[in-house]
């Protein structure tokens, strides 16, 4: 009879984080996916050909494939350089399967026309997204947010970061509207307009991530994998195995076997595998899940950089809710042959967001004319799943679905509350001289 402490199933990201945090941890870990390939509903397409057959669209012409030069990913999002899923890569030393690439640049959309997030000081004097005093003002929200440590109230500003509201923060520093609105959802990153009736310290902290992130380059605070995520899963499998764990890929689950209310095995392929907890991905227990949502993701390819990103070949812009009067963010993330992902002259954009009608293309209509012309688009609408229970008495602990954002903070979150929830610990992070870098090219 095999025996395992933790069955983890599906190779999404998530899953694969939490099998190798597991398995460094001393736990005897097997690791099932139904599919060949690792990354599940975040998998990376290697072959172009395989895309258009994905999404049932009449093949690519031929002068656009040229089959090892692609790694497109289903559901992109970038890394903020100082931001939890990198610390999470340093602690494990996964960074040592990777390389990265700074996304070139950051991007509003405001009034009509796509603008700069001011990265720098002499950004912020150019930028036009502000008048001569807010960006005086803004300016001082940054070195407050910057300054600010949570442990010393004298850096508070005669300001309660528990009580005051994120409005009265912004009314303290006497910030317009316009500029109250990209600091929120480009650099806060906040996907909805309630965090301002919220205590301003959950906005500080982002504020400070940020801006603490761009400091650690100088064009953007996001990063990017070369050869995109699809490496990713694959690195903390390395990780599992390293410690011990075992993969079976390629191998149907029948079953999920319960005793008097909690998992005891799992049954694949007519074998049984004993374990006392049980991770996975909601397409693995479907009874287990519930919807709350639908997203909707569209991949295009283009021959151009997008108009008005001082001709990037990556960037990120974001579409604050307000300005098309809706109650979400679009996201838009551009990378192409710079992060080989893409043929020579080709880039990747993606288009996301929480559906909010009956028509999801309709929504994206407006992000998806910023990138015109387009040489193809693949779109996908899928369910927005989140577990039912804890799984604390079942001990099945499942996944969220991947959100509509193009980062991974609230992924991030997600990996953080399972591990707690599975350990009863908290997953923290040891500072390290020996990791304090990671493998990156600034170019």
């Amino acid at each position: 009879m095999q025996e395992y402490d933790v069955i983890v199933l599906g190779t999404g990201l998530k899953e694969c984080i939490l099998s190798g945090l597991m398995s460094q941890s001393g736990k005897k870990v097997l690791h099932i996916d139904r599919n060949p390939y690792y990354g599940g509903e975040s998998a990376a397409i290697s072959h172009l050909e395989q895309l258009y057959k994905k999404f049932k669209v009449p093949g690519p012409a031929q002068s656009t494939v040229h089959e090892k030069e692609w790694n497109i990913d289903l559901i992109p999002k970038f890394f903020l350089a100082n931001g939890q899923l990198v610390k999470i890569l340093v602690n494990t030393e996964v960074t040592r399967y990777l390389d990265f690439k700074v996304i070139e640049g950051s991007y509003v959309y405001q009034a009509g026309r796509v603008h700069k997030v001011p990265c720098t000081e002499e950004d912020a004097q150019a930028s036009d997204l502000m008048g001569m005093f807010d960006k005086r003002r803004f300016r001082k929200l940054l070195l407050f947010a910057m300054n600010f440590d949570v442990r010393h109230p004298r850096t508070y500003q005669d300001m309660d970061p528990h009580k005051t509201t994120t409005r009265d923060l912004f009314c303290h520093f006497d910030l317009g509207l316009d500029v109250v609105e990209f600091i929120g959802h480009a650099i806060a990153l906040h996907d909805s307009e309630s965090y301002l009736d919220q205590p301003c310290l959950e906005t500080i902290t982002r504020i400070k991530l940020y801006s603490e992130s761009l400091c650690r380059h100088n064009n953007s605070p996001y990063i990017y994998p070369v050869y995109g995520l699809g490496e990713l899963p694959q690195g903390f499998a390395r990780l599992n195995v390293e410690y011990g764990g075992t993969f079976l890929l390629n191998r149907a689950v029948q079953e999920i076997v319960m005793d008097d209310g909690k998992v005891t095995a799992v049954k694949s392929e007519g074998k049984l595998f004993h374990c006392k907890q049980l991770i996975c991905d909601p397409s693995y227990v479907p009874h287990r899940a519930r919807k709350v949502g639908r997203v909707i993701r569209v991949i295009c390819l283009l021959n151009h950089p997008v108009k008005n990103t001082h001709e990037a070949t990556s960037c990120q812009i974001i579409i604050p809710q307000l300005q098309l009067h809706r109650k979400s963010d679009i996201y838009i993330s551009v990378v192409s042959y710079a992060h080989n992902v893409a043929s020579e002259g080709v880039y990747i954009a993606t288009v996301s967001t929480t559906v909010e009608t009956s028509n999801p293309e309709k929504e994206v209509q407006p992000a998806l004319e910023l990138l015109e012309p387009i040489m193809q688009k693949f779109v996908s609408v899928h369910r927005l799943l989140i577990p039912k229970d804890d799984g604390k008495n079942s001990q099945i602990f499942v996944s969220r679905s991947y959100d509509s954002t193009n980062h991974f903070e609230a992924e991030c979150e997600d990996i953080k509350d399972m591990y707690h929830r599975i350990t009863g610990a908290e997953l923290c992070f040891r500072d390290s001289q020996r990791h304090s870098s990671y493998n990156s090219d600034d170019d």
